[in-house]
């Protein structure tokens, strides 16, 4: 939660560069849950120049270890997309 309290400047930039907007990170006991706005036209490779991105790729390292914990396995991958399941705009 420190780690996320002060964020880099050029994480942050990449994350606007890519075309998220409103992201946040929720943390309750073990769920983790993180909620963003694409507003560009192309996700994938939006995505793409983020994760090539040196700078995020270091903050990911840093970060990685933090979410352990809640990985559904050892295995399991930084994140998961879900389904949107209900809508109200």
């Amino acid at each position: 939660m420190r780690l996320h309290a002060a964020p880099w400047p050029d994480v942050v930039k990449m994350i606007q560069e890519c075309n998220l907007t409103n992201y946040s990170i929720f943390i309750h006991e073990r769920l983790v849950f993180a909620y963003f706005e694409y507003v560009g036209t192309d996700y994938e490779a939006d995505m793409k120049k983020m994760e090539e991105d040196p700078v995020t790729q270091r903050w990911w390292e840093h970060t990685h270890p933090c979410f352990e914990e809640y990985a559904f396995d050892k295995d399991s991958p930084y994140y998961h997309d879900m389904e949107r399941i209900f809508y109200v705009k």
